[in-house]
């Protein structure tokens, strides 16, 4: 992992980057000019390869992370030891803001799905700069009150006990349009072991998942794009 810092002319164009990027945060899109320039000079920019760690469950914490380029996925391991993957983050979500109230060290584990840039946003100078702008806090808020919205929907799909339940309630998550009955492509934007992972399934039991809707009629799957065929009959099995 490599923490980037550069100074001079560079170091002006990267900041000049990750003042677009927080921009485009749920988190800072409000922030005054000047109050996203001092946010912007307190941060850092890690690369990541495919498959290297960004943070363990258990670490002490150092910041919160906004994504910049890539995809990082934040997953807990079961006592038997399988990836349960809590979600996945892309340009330009924010996570990790919970250790900035009372925790002290990260409660999942974060890791690059693919090459990848994350703006690290530290810890200390963030909290300096909620004390002069508390409106601050509230963004912060609702940012967590997302994660924990999506933690409570994945629990939710981890209690059905059928694979192809929790399937087709992702499918049908993916494009409103499929609750219209309307025809659909979706693009399968993460590995299908990630997804199994965020199903709680292992990956040959969502291939042979995805074989059944085949077979059945519901989706053709071509490479990483999925085609609807028949949305009530998907809608269906959602019910279960």
């Amino acid at each position: 992992m490599q923490l980037q810092t550069v100074t001079g002319a560079q170091g002006a164009l990267r900041q000049t980057a990750i003042r677009a990027t927080l921009r485009q945060s749920r988190l800072f899109s409000t922030l005054a000019p000047g109050d996203l320039a001092t946010v912007a000079e307190s941060c850092a920019v890690r690369s990541l390869q495919r498959g290297e760690m960004l943070f363990r469950e258990g670490e002490k914490s150092e910041g919160f992370y906004v994504m910049q380029t890539g995809a990082v996925s934040i997953y807990k391991l079961t006592p038997d030891r399988r990836e349960q993957i809590i979600c996945v983050f892309h340009p330009p979500e924010s996570f990790a803001e919970v250790t900035l109230a009372t925790v002290d060290t990260y409660p999942a584990n974060g890791i690059a799905l693919e090459p990848s840039q994350v703006i690290v946003v530290n810890k200390s100078r963030f909290r300096d700069l909620i004390r002069q702008q508390p409106e601050l806090s509230l963004h912060m808020l609702g940012a967590m009150s997302l994660h924990l919205k999506h933690l409570l929907q994945t629990m939710m799909d981890l209690k059905s006990s059928q694979i192809e339940h929790r399937l087709a309630e992702w499918l049908m998550r993916q494009s409103p349009a499929v609750a219209l009955g309307c025809p659909v492509s979706i693009h399968l934007h993460l590995p299908k072991k990630v997804l199994a992972g965020q199903l709680g399934v292992t990956s040959e039991t969502l291939s042979r998942t995805f074989a059944r809707f085949r077979r059945e009629g519901l989706i053709l799957v071509k490479g990483s794009h999925i085609q609807i065929l028949d949305a009530h009959g998907l809608a269906a099995y959602g019910k279960v």
